[in-house]
């Protein structure tokens, strides 16, 4: 991958990406009045971030649209090749000093103060702190993704219904084998069931997909996005597999093979006009490569570390100490932004997990 033109205007470019993914998300929501009078509320408090983020860019700060904040480090289940257990981020107990739901609400509250539209919610499991959750439902400048099992969700139908700028996006893998081999036995069923229940409710959610070779095929087909669609799921995140677990390797898509699926996504978007679509990492080609450690998007991790992304776990700078700008001013940050690594070469589906060794070597002289 080459370098980034000097030219090219990356707040432009993910302004109008912004734009594109709410007008889509309106477009997905006209069947449901009430999802479409919050998207509607949603798209002119959009419009208003992305012109505090303008002028911030315009004295010299960048500020991504994106946030992705991990509320806790426990799960409930032991997903096969899970990236969080493989970089040790994740556990079955309570974890100790995680941030407060007092200090998330902070974080959330400085986000749309500076112009943040979208945080994902992320874990771990996130719905295993509904004391955050619950901050964040103050918030419906913002909105708020979150990556679920969804095993819990069932205990959420009252405060999703009430607030819709939380929308539950469930992990699924596929069909009932892919996803029971690895997130465990029944798995798809209880999926199933909460996807269910959500769509009698006329709660919009999405649906979450990890890509390896082995299912490629299948989760960008149009059977598999008609049985979601059938189901009223309204957005569909592609995830790229990174390969954090050893032996695993093979799994990740080539290039040539995320060339077919940038194809496939263009397609699949044209015929499931009422569904939302984002592929995460996405073409790193179209904006001079990958957008994490601020350029787009970074990561909180619980203990409320500023870190790159949740692929790449490392952290200069601490929110319990500062404001989230001036996290975003990580020595670490401005390095990865300025050394190159982000628009490197690489296999898989992150630039900053193939490279950890040179990250780490960063952090050593942030």
């Amino acid at each position: 991958m080459k370098a980034p033109s000097e030219k090219f205007d990356l707040q432009s470019y993910m302004t109008r990406g912004v734009e594109h993914v709410v007008a889509d998300a309106i477009k997905a929501t006209l069947k449901n009045p009430r999802e479409s009078a919050f998207m509607l509320k949603f798209a002119s408090a959009s419009k208003a971030a992305s012109k505090k983020r303008r002028k911030s860019e315009e004295n010299g700060e960048h500020i991504p649209p994106f946030l992705i904040a991990s509320i806790t480090s426990s799960c409930n289940l032991h997903c096969v090749g899970c990236y969080s257990r493989g970089i040790d981020s994740c556990c079955d107990e309570k974890p100790q000093n995680q941030l407060s739901a007092a200090e998330w609400d902070k974080v959330f509250s400085e986000a749309e103060e500076i112009g943040i539209s979208f945080i994902f919610l992320a874990g771990g499991e996130p719905l295993i702190r509904r004391d955050v959750i619950e901050q964040a439902a103050n918030h419906p400048k913002i909105l708020f993704p979150i990556i679920t099992n969804g095993t819990l969700l069932d205990r959420y139908s009252d405060i999703l219904d009430r607030n819709r700028n939380l929308v539950p996006v469930i992990s699924i893998e596929g069909d009932k084998e892919k996803t029971d081999t690895r997130r465990g036995e029944g798995m798809y069923k209880t999926i199933g069931d909460r996807m269910d229940e959500l769509n009698r409710k006329g709660i919009a959610f999405g649906a979450s997909v990890t890509v390896t070779k082995e299912n490629l095929a299948e989760v960008y087909s149009e059977s598999f996005l008609e049985k979601l669609s059938s189901r009223g799921c309204k957005l569909v995140i592609f995830i790229e597999y990174v390969p954090v677990e050893k032996g695993t390797e093979e799994l990740a898509p080539t290039d040539a093979e995320r060339e077919l699926m940038e194809k496939l996504i263009l397609e699949r978007r044209q015929r499931f006009e009422d569904m939302l679509m984002i592929e995460f990492p996405g073409s790193e080609k179209h904006y001079g490569g990958c957008l994490a450690a601020g350029r787009g998007f970074f990561h909180i991790n619980s203990h409320g570390g500023a870190e790159p992304c949740p692929f790449s776990p490392y952290s200069d700078v601490n929110i319990r100490n500062m404001s989230l700008r001036d996290a975003m001013k990580s020595p670490l940050f401005a390095a990865l932004q300025s050394g190159g690594i982000l628009a490197d070469d690489h296999n898989g589906g992150c630039v900053l997990y193939e490279k950890r060794r040179q990250v780490e070597e960063l952090l050593k002289h942030s």
